[in-house]
């Protein structure tokens, strides 16, 4: 009999799925998204032969700049 994932919080399922692995369910629980978190979605960083795309990546290299000068600010 398979427990109820959904009354587990995240430290019990993330407990629950390094016991068993293999139980793909759960897995795949502890990975979603929960829809009240804000996610900032990034464009590709290259297309799909590879090739570097400079306008993603430098926008990829701001955002990052501007989360390390916000970590120094709260410190």
């Amino acid at each position: 009999m398979k427990p109820n994932y959904e009354a587990m919080n995240k430290a019990e399922l993330r407990a629950y799925v390094l016991g068993h692995r293999e139980d793909i369910e759960a897995i795949r629980l502890l990975f979603q998204v929960q829809d009240d978190i804000d996610i900032k979605k990034y464009p590709p960083v290259c297309t799909e032969e590879g090739i570097p795309i400079e306008k993603n990546i430098n926008i990829m290299k701001k955002a990052i700049e501007d989360k390390i000068e916000q970590e120094n600010n709260n410190k």
